[in-house]
């Protein structure tokens, strides 16, 4: 029996920081980078100071002034304030935000050592361009002016589409809000980031099932549930404090932990019940636990009944689900999932988490549904302790997805129709005649010019392809010829050894980071390659969304460093060279420079349009607010109990309806009726119609906490207002608004919630205690997708030839501009050469493609070399000794050189390979083409250089979590 021995929240020490406590001679910059190791005893903090200590003198006490300052870790999505110590301009020392709801006064590794990253030695210091294969220092001016002509001889030679602006994840809202309209501005949708690559089958699947595409509760209400299921993530080492929360539940309320992997994890250590089963089964696998719920009659009928649509033909399909099935395609007995279902059947509310093992699939869309449906099945939505906990990966992934960095939509997901670009170009005041003017066409196989404002990019996942598809099979109208990656890992992309190839074709090849990453040295370019730094973000401030959508406000900590400067700025200077600054920012102001978008009234034009997903309340002011008053929200319900904030949800969690100036609190679990809409309560949207073949798709009798409509209901529109006669409450400033957007009052009906710029409709109707985007069910059933039912498919790289015929995968299609393989990849039988599946996941030391965190020097020192994980048997069989040079090669050719791990953490036929490394390519070391100085500490070959082909069929999510591989001693 588990029993509790804290209160969950890490011990404050019983000391203050060392540096606040030493008193001495002063530190200059340089002194300090010499003696920088302050987390180890102190000697080195001693040594930066000269090497004594002295008493204090009240001139030197003043020199030595600590101020503190509140920023939020740049590496994963669950949020944690780190409160960093600066002296006279440098960044000396951190502690955890101990008031933080997020973290509770911990760190993990990495967010101890982000410190670093503000002062790293191994930073890209300076603007670069190769010349004559040698890398040459240069100035921005020279920069912005060389790579700005050369882009404009792009648009004019090949059109707008051709140079291909790839985003960031790590970018704060404003900033990646800037970007995507820059994107707009320079005319192309041709921009994407890494969300496409790791949950964007998340979006997509969650988004069509309910609504919303986000996680639903969050971290602090793990706190609630009474059984937690993880599938396809591995939280102690992808998000170490999240596990706080976790075995908070596990401990308090002896909630069961059930994981699914096919990996033993760190996190499954901590499992009351660990499930092995294949990689690429996750379908079967969630389908055989249902199998046992409709058996025994486990599931929530009046829940259904009322709340879901299409849960009937999910029987029918589940039904074929045997356990005798199930152990033949997942490897898994029956017996067990049994236990599984029971467990979660007598365990309610329980929680559903996953991340990127469920998504990175060429079926991930069906996966993520199937985790939706099993928790709709269960009842356990739209409750505490309940929802679908997806662990976001990048610390702004969610941001950046909110604000549409993406090829197939705008912020806040409006799409691409022409009624979104109409809406945007409202909000920023734009002729939308000259920005659809800034489009390249198409002529369509019918004949007819369509304009590629209205269609979706090329994704990330296939840039590559972008540049080296045949033009004639591409739905653009020349191929990518400058790519501008833009704090992006290209490692963390699959085949590899076809990016090398992308890359060297290119007439252009520009990398915005703080660090050089792997485009540097991949490519063997002579010319062509420019390296600008961007400062990190401790450097700029402003804000970035959590997991749990909560929004937090970062400080700037130090001045850029080096001759860094921020995105926004960038952003600025390359607006400037294309000749639209003025119209870009004509409702933001700038700064004094005359270049640089102002972050808070950048925010304020975003909350001006937002009103999709409730982007629209989190002002500035507000959320600087909670930042400083971090103490007085509830660690798990994260409402602020009196206060400044009194009533709010931390950090403002989206939707927070209508303007700053109605004070919504935040929504802090998704569709939760037990509330009022008006102080976090909602319904499901009603985002898929009224009706579907005669069936009803509104809730059914239910309804949030005091709404007046006491049934379901469509989304909110003028019409809709005047129906009931609220549209009396509608002030006249609100009125005028309305008919502005609708042209007139002739048209006034038509406006509805999401483009109504003054946000009356929303306020009217949260009024009256109903949803602005109405109260329907949730639907199993996604009839727009390629399997409307969700179904398992056998990898386009199977093991097992034996189940093709009966799940096979897709056939060949186009989409997202570009031809996709499916079938004509899976008939082929590699299994024999390749019979090992591979798959890949994360390290607790290193984080995305690892440029930053290999960089660090107290990381790298922690993870030294590349891996890969190989199950006893198969090791003896292959005549492989732990500690061992092996040579892992995939069915397309590409190979690594790495160390074997022998472990019975992966099982027999099963090999997994950490994604963070690079700087080696196919046994060859690549140090010497970094920058001098640039290149990270630890360098190790990339599995994606290993890893194959494959896309999702809705999303175009790489497949990394189930292809083929062999292994041999080197």
């Amino acid at each position: 029996m588990l029993r509790k021995k804290t209160n969950g929240v890490a011990r404050r020490p019983q000391r203050t920081s060392i540096l606040s406590e030493v008193a001495g001679k002063s530190v200059d910059r340089r002194a300090f980078l010499r003696g920088s190791g302050l987390a180890i005893g102190g000697l080195a903090a001693i040594g930066a100071t000269g090497g004594t200590v002295t008493q204090a003198s009240a001139q030197n006490a003043a020199d030595q002034a600590v101020e503190t300052v509140k920023s939020v870790c740049t590496h994963c999505s669950v949020g944690c304030t780190v409160i960093a110590e600066v002296q006279n301009g440098v960044w000396t020392g951190q502690e955890p935000g101990w008031d933080s709801p997020f973290n509770l006064g911990a760190h993990c590794a990495k967010g101890a050592a982000v410190r670093e990253h503000a002062h790293g030695e191994r930073r890209l210091k300076y603007p670069m361009k190769k010349e004559g294969g040698a890398w040459k220092r240069i100035s921005w001016e020279q920069a912005i002016d060389e790579i700005g002509d050369g882009m404009m001889q792009i648009r004019e030679e090949s059109g707008p589409d051709s140079v291909y602006w790839l985003g960031s994840a790590k970018h704060s809202n404003e900033q990646a809000y800037l970007f995507r309209k820059f994107a707009a501005y320079w005319g192309t949708n041709n921009v994407d980031h890494q969300a496409r690559i790791c949950h964007s089958t998340t979006v997509a699947g969650v988004a069509n099932t309910w609504g919303y595409g986000a996680m639903t509760n969050s971290y602090n209400d793990i706190h609630n549930s009474r059984a937690i299921f993880i599938i396809g993530g591995n939280p102690a080492e992808a998000h170490p404090v999240s596990l706080l929360h976790v075995l908070r539940a596990k401990e308090q309320n002896n909630a069961p932990l059930i994981v699914c992997d096919p990996r033993f994890t760190r996190t499954a250590a901590h499992a009351d019940e660990y499930v092995r089963f294949r990689p690429g089964t996750d379908v079967a696998l969630v389908w055989g636990i249902l199998w046992h719920i409709f058996e025994n009659g486990w599931e929530d009928k009046e829940f259904i009944r009322t709340r879901v649509w299409g849960m009937d033909q999910i029987k029918e399909e589940v039904a074929k689900w045997t356990p005798e099935e199930v152990e033949r395609v997942t490897g898994t007995p029956g017996s067990q999932l049994e236990r599984v279902a029971r467990t979660m059947a007598n365990n309610r509310p329980g929680t559903v988490i996953w991340c990127m093992g469920g998504t990175q699939h060429t079926n991930g869309n069906n996966n993520t549904r199937a985790y939706c449906i099993l928790q709709l099945a269960l009842g356990n939505m739209g409750t505490s302790g309940g929802g679908t906990n997806i662990f976001r990966g990048h610390d702004n992934v969610q941001g950046a997805t909110d604000l549409g960095v993406l090829s197939h939509t705008l912020p806040g997901y409006y799409g691409l129709s022409k009624g979104a670009w109409a809406h945007w170009a409202r909000v920023w005041g734009e002729d939308p005649e000259w920005l659809a003017g800034q489009f390249d066409t198409l002529e369509g196989a019918d004949g007819k010019t369509k304009s590629l404002q209205n269609l979706t990019g090329i994704p990330v996942s296939r840039w590559i392809d972008g540049i080296l598809e045949d033009a004639e099979n591409m739905d653009q109208p020349n191929n990518v010829r400058a790519m501008v990656l833009w704090g992006h890992a290209p490692n963390s992309q699959t085949r590899m050894t076809e990016m090398k190839t992308a890359m060297e074709k290119l007439d252009m090849l520009v990398v915005i980071d703080p660090y050089p990453t792997v485009s540097a040295v991949l490519q063997d370019r002579e010319d062509g390659v420019y390296l600008l730094p961007a400062c990190t973000q401790f450097e700029t401030y402003g804000s970035v969304t959590a997991s749990n959508r909560s929004l937090q406000w970062r400080e700037k900590v130090v001045d850029p460093l080096f001759e860094s400067k921020s995105d926004h700025e960038i952003v600025g200077l390359f607006a400037k060279k294309f000749g639209f600054h003025d119209r870009m920012f004509r409702n933001i102001a700038i700064e004094d420079d005359g270049v640089t978008p102002n972050v808070e009234d950048t925010l304020r034009e975003i909350n001006r349009g937002m009103w999709t997903i409730g982007y629209t309340g989190q002002s500035p002011e507000r959320l600087k607010l909670h930042m400083e008053n971090q103490h007085t929200f509830d660690r798990t319900t994260l409402q602020a109990v009196g206060g400044p904030a009194d009533g709010d949800y931390y950090g403002l969690p989206w939707p927070s309806w209508g303007t700053p100036e109605m004070n919504h609190p935040g929504t802090p679990n998704l569709y939760d009726m037990s509330k009022p809409v008006s102080r976090g309560g909602l319904t499901f949207r009603a985002r898929f119609g009224v009706e579907r073949n005669g069936d009803n798709l509104l809730a059914e009798g239910v309804y949030s906490q005091g709404s007046e409509i006491q049934d379901g209901y469509p989304e909110f529109t003028m019409q809709m207002l005047m129906d009931l006669g609220w549209d009396s409450d509608l002030t006249a400033e609100e009125r005028a608004a309305i008919e502005a957007v609708a042209g007139g009052p002739d048209n006034i009906g038509s406006v509805n919630w999401k483009t109504d710029l003054s946000g009356g409709i929303q306020r009217v109707a949260i009024k009256h205690e109903c949803a602005p985007f109405g109260n329907a069910k949730a639907r199993a059933v996604v009839w727009t997708f390629p399997d409307p039912v969700p179904l398992h498919r056998e990898p386009l790289y199977t093991p097992r030839r034996d189940l093709v015929a009966d799940y096979p995968t897709y056939e060949d299609k186009k989409f997202y501009r570009l031809p996709t393989m499916y079938a004509s990849i899976q008939k082929n039988d590699f299994s024999k050469d390749y019979p090992i599946i591979l798959t890949s996941g994360r390290l607790v030391e290193y984080e995305g493609g690892g440029d930053e965190t290999r960089s660090n020097p107290w990381l790298a020192e922690l993870q030294q070399d590349m891996f890969v994980e190989i199950n006893p048997r198969d090791a003896n069989n292959l005549g492989v000794r732990d500690g061992a040079q092996v040579w892992v090669e995939g069915p397309e050719g590409g190979k690594v050189k790495v160390m074997a791990m022998v472990t019975e953490r992966v099982g027999a036929g099963v090999a997994f390979m950490p994604f963070h490394f690079g700087g080696h390519f196919q046994g060859k070391d690549l140090r010497d083409k970094y920058p001098d100085g640039a290149d990270p500490y630890v360098l190790g070959e990339s599995t994606n250089t290993a890893q194959t082909y494959g896309y999702d069929s809705v999303t175009q999510m790489q497949e990394t979590k189930a292809t083929l591989c062999k292994i041999m001693p080197a």
